[in-house]
């Protein structure tokens, strides 16, 4: 009896011992599980940011793309109306040379059967008066030169030539009249300089 009672105890021991380990692998098990969630937890967040981040980078390309798109065909609708006001751009005074041209046509046309010079002069006269206020009108200046001391700025010295002491660096002779548009040279006065 003895010798099946310690069977019977070992047995009992054994099946304590059993019961003992399950219970600690149940225990580890629970306090496995939070640190497990933790890490799964943390592992669903860290995929949800990494989603979400590449759905922002996605939305910011799609923005960079417009832009870009909005912003070439801004640029090339702006170089193709610079083209045409470039092209159009002296429009407004080649119409208004027009009605100069109709007179010097006229004039043409009347100096093949006019018998009076002075009538065709005083007409050819006007029309050139007419040509001046219509430049005039437009912006166009003639620039002041006889008398004028030399300025580079505004004139071009072709020649010089010996006029005495007092009119020494004044212009003193205009070869070909030089003109402004506002502010801005768009022909030098070319001139004779005395010295």
């Amino acid at each position: 009896m003895t010798k099946c009672k310690k069977e019977k105890t070992t047995a009992e021991n054994q099946q304590v011992n059993s019961e003992a380990q399950g219970a600690e692998a149940a225990t580890e098990n629970v306090a496995q599980t939070p640190e497990a969630d933790k890490m799964a937890e943390q592992n669903v967040s860290d995929a949800d940011k990494t989603a979400s981040a590449n759905s922002e980078a996605e939305e910011w390309k799609d923005k960079y793309l417009r832009l870009s798109a909005e912003f070439d065909n801004y640029r090339k609708r702006t170089l193709r109306e610079k083209m045409e006001l470039i092209e159009s751009g002296g429009e407004d005074v080649i119409k208004s040379m027009l009605a100069v041209m109709d007179d010097f046509e006229r004039a043409l046309g009347a100096m093949q059967s006019a018998t009076d010079v002075a009538a065709v002069r005083e007409g050819v006269e006007l029309i050139s008066q007419k040509m001046r206020d219509t430049l005039r009108g437009k912006g166009v200046v003639e620039i002041e030169a006889v008398g004028q001391p030399l300025d580079t700025d505004l004139h071009e010295a072709v020649a010089k030539f010996p006029a005495g002491e007092e009119k020494k660096g004044l212009v003193i002779d205009v070869v070909q009249k030089g003109y402004k548009l506002k502010e801005k040279v768009i022909r030098y006065a070319k001139v004779v300089v005395g010295e």
